[in-house]
């Protein structure tokens, strides 16, 4: 049965990813931005879950260059995430070029030693997927999240399916972006992946429109939806 994984950034959308049939969470904050480090306050109620739960570990958004300030961060976060009681982590840090920093990512999967951990998709910014993907193994991963070098999933299949390929019997390689109940059967169909990561949002109206005005809230509010959880797990379902 293949996975299915929802990235959620707040409370109503753990309820969502849980009440459509997520197979397991990944938490952030500020989904719009890719996804930030959680609040300690979200990582405590999703430690509450009955469903495997695992939290980006991102201090900023833009690059994965990270400094050794962003470093230390991340440490102390990895910390407080092991501390909640979650399965894992999703990490990723770039050198200049795009290759995987090894150093930083050995430091940060080091700390998290005992946990899950998902490589994200600062694999996409590498020159050599199959490169990568062992590196990833080397380095205690037992997840890649990838695009395929892409855009969205779709686009990136045939890199997705180097990834498998390099990949099979060592390391999971779940495939995200641009992942719907529609677009996923056709992913299966070329490569079979046993993990699939999705937001599955949807436009939600402001929640206060006086926050709005006032630059509160942003425009083009997303929010994940029961409905198209249900439905990309029903998707995933009927294939089995």
């Amino acid at each position: 049965m293949t996975l299915l994984e929802i990235c959620v950034d707040d409370a109503a959308g753990l309820e969502a990813a849980i009440a459509g049939g997520a197979d397991r969470v990944e938490l952030c904050s500020v989904l719009e931005l890719g996804g930030l480090t959680p609040t300690p306050g979200l990582i405590a109620l999703a430690a509450q879950l009955d469903v495997p739960v695992r939290a980006m570990i991102r201090p900023r958004a833009g690059d994965f260059v990270f400094s050794p300030a962003d470093v230390e961060a991340m440490l102390g976060d990895i910390a407080a995430v092991q501390q909640a009681g979650l399965e894992g982590v999703v990490l990723g840090a770039s050198l200049p070029d795009g290759r995987l920093d090894i150093e930083t990512l050995a430091a940060l999967s080091g700390a998290a030693s005992g946990m899950k951990r998902t490589l994200h998709r600062a694999i996409d910014l590498v020159p050599d997927m199959a490169e990568a993907v062992d590196q990833a193994i080397a380095l205690g991963f037992d997840t890649i999240l990838t695009a395929g070098r892409a855009h969205t999933a779709p686009e990136g299949i045939d890199q997705i399916a180097l990834a498998h390929q390099v990949a099979v019997g060592r390391i999971t390689i779940m495939a995200g972006s641009g992942v719907t109940a529609d677009t996923a059967p056709a992913l299966l169909d070329q490569v079979p992946l046993t993990a699939l990561h999705a937001s599955c949002g949807e436009d939600a109206p402001p929640v206060s429109p006086p926050a709005l005005r006032l630059g509160f809230e942003s425009p083009g509010r997303r929010a994940t939806s029961v409905s198209k959880v249900a439905a990309l797990r029903a998707a995933l379902a009927g294939r089995q």
